[in-house]
């Protein structure tokens, strides 16, 4: 058995969906289909993960019987309202629940539903909390049923659906500790080792060791007098005390002793620590995480077995989380657990199979799975290959932009700067795929199914238009070159093949990022750039010293003037200082657009240079994926 489904109207972030043709009733605003064993719930702060985990605890309460109830701010409140007379006055969450064994489906008799599947008739279970509100007053109960209506639920079958909860930013070390309803003690007393209230061992352990306390303070052991009297002293003292305090007709007394003999008790005495005192929060967290999996690890259980996780990560190290989440995803397997984490690691968002993941964005969420993707099978074999921490950034950015090598990498964030629309500010992501795979990235924001929404985070994929200008058939006269392509829009026909619901292409006006630029507003400093990038790669020692600069500098005036005054075209140029020298001499690109980066940040006039860039038609398609990666239009591109 394992939550299937999870369906919300109307709390929190999510509200509810338009009024379905059949029902005649509102979808809902969140629907999401979970997979048996591990899910990882991944996005950015405020996205609405907690949210699904709250709804989910709400409906089916913990195992360590924290107290959750619905509260006012819980009823929606719709985007842009801040007027009470919008909130919503009633919300429902539903669970369904799937894949029930006879065993297990023998508990949920009079609430269970028929449906077939592939052909095959199964049993499943759909529970729902409904609330209302009247004012600030909450009403709400918990049933399950086929119908809308349904029929309450015992306090025996509730119990065989709670879930196993580790909150975030856990107190791990003090959990652990002895003190009255420890979630150590609570653990332990839930355990099947300790169903025997009455009999169990650790009763007679405490019993022994209760006459032995009794002995100490008496001074005997039945037989013999201690060695150490002080015990005996003390006692003897106390109630001496006592007895001055007392009537002589009712002398008070006393006697040492483990009060309070229940199991319970007892458990609530122990400790679980680490073999070393010197471990920090990180270590703790790891043990609290293993003793929580008891619960979930009982052979004799029939009930539901699921873990809500929020945060994971808290408190552990990048390696510590890899083998953490490859240790939950085995045990996951092999015991048959339900795992629902929430994370903002972008290490385990790298780590875990696409087809585990749900992203969280703004009130929405996308399955990662391949029937909700268009992702193709080869897709995901190759994303969990290369998609690693840097790249998994994605699925936590409100826009994402696509590059396909270093110099895009470093050159977008400075101009994204220079033009007013710095990424951090936007929450925008840049993410190098190293290759032309832009598909394959892209495609992880494309949905099979349109209907059920498009993903709202804008992605745009930048890319050279690779078209040689006429000027290469000096270098080889077979090369196919711009006047080999009359008829045909390559450009066009790439931005057609990129572009796909919210995710769209930019392509450059003719052939490279660092030609297009020399041939545009940015010569003087590109060539720059190139000639700094020279002297670097060829003095690992000394890099670019003052007088190497000063060097450079007056070889761009010299050269420019001189290309100037023999009245050489913009594309001429370009084509000298890309192909004759940065492509001829192999000279980093990624060097070169680091030197860019830094002359361009050092402009002294940033309004001039702004200008410059945003009204040249060679880096209009930066400026105008920029925009749109940062939320903007093109009229704001253009503005």
């Amino acid at each position: 058995m394992f939550l299937s489904e999870l369906s919300i109207w109307s709390f929190r972030k999510y509200g509810s969906g338009e009024i379905d043709a059949v029902t005649h009733k509102p979808k809902p605003g969140l629907k999401l289909k979970f997979n048996p064993g591990l899910n990882l719930i991944v996005g950015e702060n405020d996205a609405g993960k907690t949210a699904i985990i709250d709804a989910i605890k709400l409906v089916l309460t913990t195992q360590s019987s924290d107290f959750f109830k619905i509260e006012y701010d819980d009823f929606h409140m719709p985007n842009g309202r801040i007027e009470e007379q919008y909130r919503s006055d009633h919300l429902q969450i539903q669970c369904v629940f799937r894949n029930m064994t006879p065993v297990e489906a023998k508990n949920f008799l009079e609430w269970l539903s028929i449906e077939t599947i592939d052909g095959q008739t199964q049993y499943y279970l759909k529970v729902f909390l409904k609330a209302t509100r009247k004012g600030r007053r909450v009403f709400f109960d918990v049933k399950a049923g086929s119908d809308d209506e349904g029929t309450q639920m015992n306090s025996l079958a509730r119990a065989l659906l709670k879930a196993t909860y580790l909150k975030p930013l856990r107190d791990a070390e003090n959990e652990l500790a002895p003190r009255k309803n420890s979630r150590l003690s609570q653990i332990l007393d839930s355990h099947q080792a300790f169903e025997d209230k009455e009999m169990h061992h650790l009763k007679s352990a405490m019993a022994s060791a209760n006459e032995m306390i009794e002995q100490y303070f008496k001074g005997t052991d039945g037989e013999n007098d201690l060695d150490d009297q002080n015990g005996k002293l003390m006692l003897e003292k106390i109630n001496t005390y006592l007895k001055e305090f007392s009537p002589l007709t009712s002398p008070l007394a006393s006697n040492f002793s483990v009060s309070d003999m229940r199991l319970r008790s007892i458990l609530e005495k122990l400790s679980l620590q680490l073999s070393s005192n010197k471990s920090g929060l990180g270590s703790h967290n790891l043990l609290f995480i293993a003793v929580e999996l008891l619960l979930l690890n009982q052979e004799e259980f029939t009930g539901l077995k699921i873990a809500l996780v929020e945060e994971i990560e808290a408190h552990i190290h990048p390696q510590a989380q890899l083998r953490l989440i490859e240790f939950l995803q085995k045990e996951a397997n092999a015991l048959g657990i339900q795992l629902l984490l929430t994370t903002h690691s972008t290490v385990l968002a790298s780590k875990v199979s696409l087809n585990n993941l749900i992203l969280c964005n703004n009130g929405f969420c996308f399955p990662m799975d391949h029937k909700s993707t268009k992702l193709e099978k080869g897709d995901y074999s190759f994303l969990e290959r290369f998609l690693d921490s840097t790249k998994s950034n994605l699925f936590f950015a409100k826009g994402v932009i696509l590059v396909e090598g270093d110099a895009e990498n470093l050159l977008i964030p400075t101009i994204a700067e220079i033009i007013g629309r710095p990424l951090s500010s936007y929450g925008t992501t840049i993410v190098n795929v190293g290759s032309t795979a832009f598909l394959r990235y892209s495609r992880i924001f494309q949905r099979q199914d349109e209907s059920f929404g498009q993903m709202n985070i804008p992605v745009a994929i930048i890319t050279d238009n690779d078209v040689k200008p006429n000027l290469y058939k000096r270098v080889n006269p077979n090369a196919r070159t711009a006047m080999d392509y009359t008829g045909l829009n390559p450009r066009q026909n790439k931005i057609n093949r990129l572009t796909h619901q919210t995710v769209k292409a930019f392509v450059s006006p003719y052939w490279t990022l660092e030609f297009d630029m020399a041939a545009g507003c940015l010569t003087k400093e590109l060539y720059q750039a190139v000639l700094y990038a020279k002297k670097i790669e060829g003095s690992d020692r000394f890099g670019l010293t003052e007088a190497k600069q000063r060097e450079c500098d007056e070889e761009v005036q010299e050269y420019l003037a001189a290309w100037q005054q023999a009245q050489r075209s913009r594309d001429e140029i370009a084509f000298a200082i890309y192909h004759e020298i940065l492509v001829a001499n192999s000279i980093s690109k990624a060097i070169v657009a680091q030197c860019l980066a830094k002359i361009l940040l050092e402009t002294a006039d940033k309004e001039e240079l702004k200008e410059r860039i945003s009204q040249d038609p060679n880096l209009k398609y930066l400026v105008d994926a920029i925009t749109y990666a940062t939320g903007g239009t093109l009229d704001d591109a253009n503005a």
